[in-house]
């Protein structure tokens, strides 16, 4: 595992809505290289995310390894079982990434992109949106998405076994937070 030299670093995770509001959430350091900053983060309550055709529903005792990046318009947070099999991927479009050796910041754009298994995705929040989609952000949230789909075969054939090869269950189970120690 690409860890960082310190044990088990813990770092929190502020997530700033479009709203102003905040939520934090205490996550363990696993890289930081050079413009991006992977975290982990045991799910404690299952949640799940419905739509008119599709639901996921991410059980307790999960876990999301999450990507951030400075100079990308997104994070991804990428969810695994308490078996390691993949159970599906979310992109947040964001902006103002930051990172220090406390603190990850990023200001949530309110449009998130929900990937599955089997690479169907759906797009999130539309109806929170406070003006058309196109005039949302100047139109940079939109062209962001667009990327961002465009990319998806990229996504599930490169980036999700990279994911896996590098960051094994096996090995995170290690991590005290997982454990709840």
């Amino acid at each position: 595992m690409q860890a960082t030299n310190q044990k088990e670093k813990k770092i929190i995770e502020r997530k700033i809505r479009y709203d102003s509001t905040i939520v934090e959430t205490d996550c363990v350091l696993l890289e930081v290289k050079d413009q991006k900053i992977t975290l982990f983060h045991k799910i404690e309550e299952s949640f799940t995310m419905k739509g008119n055709s599709y639901e996921l529903t991410i059980p307790k005792g999960s876990y999301t390894l999450a990507y951030y990046w400075k100079d990308r318009p997104y994070n991804l947070y990428i969810w695994r079982d308490k078996n390691g099999a993949y159970l599906g991927s979310y992109f947040n479009i964001v902006k103002n990434t930051h990172f220090t050796d406390a603190m990850l910041s990023f200001e949530d754009l309110i449009i998130d992109l929900l990937v599955f298994p089997n690479g169907d995705y759906f797009i999130l929040d539309e109806d929170e949106l406070p003006v058309p989609f196109h005039q949302f952000e100047n139109g940079v949230v939109q062209q962001s998405l667009q990327d961002l789909i465009h990319s998806l075969p990229i996504f599930t054939s490169q980036t999700l076994p990279l994911n896996r090869e590098k960051y094994s269950h096996e090995e995170l189970l290690h991590l005290s937070r997982f454990n709840g120690q």
